[in-house]
């Protein structure tokens, strides 16, 4: 009678895990072309010299210091862009987060409006204010702040401030949504126990934001890596990224299995990012998931 009893039940869970399967499959064929299919076409490719199997591909990153120094480089811009965006972001978010609902919606409205404008369109127009007639500095010039125009763009400096504009939501929006989340009666408390404000904040409001803080971390680091429109037009030459060492590898040189390495280490840094985040904070808060 045991027996009898249980095969039904399993016969069931089998029919309905056949059904969802049957459910996902549309979402997993498209997931399966349009991702796996070119990730699994990419790293074949960077094994594929003339026909034949190689390393010679990813032998470069041993002996070409133009990869090691383009990595690098790469990296301190992400290192560069994070911090700035968290600096600026982190107070946009707890304004908003502690604003009314009327106020929060229009700051947040501020900050998700570039969106709506491609990105090419804000870093040519960051082009046109950073350059030596632009704006910025005509208007430096005319209070008298600076005696000749400053170089701003064609450097690293230029890059950073259209990559920062440019991120900037995504290190907001994930501090937003965690700051909204914490409970107002907890900094209350930490009042009415003697605490100072700023006591407070760094003792009750920070740590709880934690999340937040690592979700805009890891996003913004990992999209710097991978950016081109504001290094190529506001780099002038000078700020050479990985992405710019993909598309030398194709347009000038035709080497589809060099720039197939180069992403598929750039790849690795990126799993190996999240991998590192999630001991810190568990991915599914990373992506916001409470």
């Amino acid at each position: 009678m045991a027996m009898s009893s249980v095969n039904p039940s399993l016969a069931h869970q089998r029919r309905e895990a056949r059904l969802v399967l049957l459910l996902l499959a549309p979402a997993l064929a498209v997931v399966g072309g349009l991702l796996i299919v070119p990730l699994g076409w990419l790293a074949w490719q960077s094994v594929r010299q003339d026909g034949g199997f190689t390393l010679a591909h990813y032998a470069r990153f041993l002996t070409d210091d133009v990869y090691w120094m383009t990595f690098l480089q790469t990296f301190r811009m992400a290192f560069i862009v994070t911090a700035a965006a968290l600096l600026l972001g982190y107070p946009v978010a707890y304004v908003a987060a502690g604003a009314s609902r009327r106020w929060s919606l229009f700051i947040l409205a501020m900050v998700v409006l570039p969106f709506w404008t491609s990105v090419l369109v804000r870093a040519y127009a960051w082009l046109i204010l950073l350059q030596r007639r632009g704006l910025v500095n005509t208007a430096l010039t005319e209070l008298g702040l600076v005696d000749a125009p400053l170089t701003l763009v064609n450097n690293e400096f230029g890059t950073i401030v259209a990559t920062v504009h440019i991120l900037l939501p995504f290190m907001v929006l994930p501090l937003y949504a965690t700051m909204q989340k914490i409970p107002p009666e907890l900094t209350m408390a930490g009042s009415s126990l003697g605490g100072t404000p700023l006591h407070v904040f760094l003792r009750v409001f920070l740590p709880l934001s934690m999340p937040g803080v690592v979700a805009g971390m890891v996003l913004v680091f990992v999209l710097t890596l991978g950016f081109y429109i504001t290094p190529e037009l506001l780099g002038g030459g000078r700020t050479y990224m990985v992405s710019m060492l993909v598309s030398r590898n194709i347009e000038v040189y035709n080497e589809w299995g060099a720039a197939s390495s180069i992403s598929v280490v750039l790849l690795a840094c990126v799993f190996f990012i999240f991998r590192l985040a999630s001991f810190v904070i568990p991915f599914e808060r990373i992506m916001g998931a409470r």
